[in-house]
């Protein structure tokens, strides 16, 4: 547990910044389940990871807002299998994942503008529609 996440050659995790936990998970195993800590909860101090940009700190905080504890620790667990190992390496890769996410910067939008098309149905669904509402109107002028 003692490595460092290599995210990319800039980017790392230090393992201080790194806190490990196993409990007894849910699932499959028989009775190993009731003995065996294998459920995996790593916990990622994310003020400690090295070699983040501004923009690439910002979108890891939206990407974890709703996996952070009370300390504001990004919180990711794995159950994936029946061995703690596995679970943990498991866990590791998930936190390199969300970090690589944060890395990636969104491709910016070009506004566009509906084809004309587009326009005609639009503008032709409102007239049925207008005209079907003229219709539910009271008729007037009838008085003889």
């Amino acid at each position: 547990m003692a490595d460092p996440i290599r995210v990319t050659d800039e980017v790392t995790v230090p393992a201080a910044a790194l806190r490990f936990r196993a409990t007894r998970s849910a699932g499959p195993g028989g009775q190993n389940v009731n003995k065996v800590a294998s459920k995996v909860e790593l916990r990622v101090d994310l003020d400690g990871i090295v070699g983040l940009t501004p923009e690439a700190w910002a979108r890891l905080q939206v990407l974890c807002a709703g996996r952070r504890d009370r300390e504001g620790r990004l919180v990711v667990t794995s159950q994936r299998t029946r061995d703690q190992r596995r679970n943990l390496d498991d866990a590791r890769a998930k936190v390199r994942e969300v970090v690589a996410r944060a890395l990636m910067s969104p491709r910016p939008r070009r506004p566009t503008r509906a084809g004309a098309k587009a326009v005609e149905r639009r503008l032709a669904r409102k007239r049925v529609v207008g005209s079907r509402k003229k219709q539910r109107a009271a008729v007037r002028g009838d008085e003889d």
